[in-house]
């Protein structure tokens, strides 16, 4: 099984994000907290989190850059199990039995998207409203370059 996981290239998530994702953290695209957030609200941060953040399952932070990562059942189940936590705490389910649905369907969305993407495939989202006022996300990958773009002008050697 494949999931997403949040990655840092820089620092940069610190300042475009109210709140940034960790490294290494399960994410899931976190579309749905933008839903019945009016246009002219999203500014600043809260613009940048709806223009190209994924949301961590872990600490609810929004990350530019996720990556392919496997993932075991249990740890799957945990994901859904924080998410469905999350959507009691943050969002007002009644309980976690009711909010499981919703989450296995977030994790299962993902799960989906990069089941036949290659390990450590980096992932970026970009999230707009159409023409018709409904929330869209296109998922691109990140292809590494297959030659490298300098060459190497030192080395590192023992005395």
């Amino acid at each position: 099984m494949k999931l997403l996981r949040t990655i840092r290239f820089d620092q940069s998530d610190d300042h475009v994000f109210e709140k940034a994702a960790g490294p290494d953290e399960w994410a899931v695209s976190g579309g749905f907290a933008f839903a019945a957030m009016a246009r002219e609200a999203m500014t600043g941060k809260t613009k940048q989190a709806f223009a190209n953040g994924f949301l961590s399952v872990e600490t609810f932070g929004r990350s530019t850059f996720a990556t392919v990562a496997e993932i075991s059942e249990d740890a799957q189940r945990g994901v859904t199990r924080a998410l469905a936590a999350h959507f009691r705490d943050a969002y007002g389910a009644p309980d976690i039995e009711a909010a499981l649905p919703a989450a296995r369907e977030e994790v299962a969305f993902i799960a989906d998207l990069v089941a036949g993407a290659p390990i450590n495939t980096v992932f970026t989202l970009r999230r707009f409203h159409d023409e018709n006022g409904e929330i869209r996300e296109e998922f691109r990958t990140v292809t590494p370059p297959r030659e490298p773009l300098h060459s190497r002008i030192w080395d590192v050697a023992d005395e």
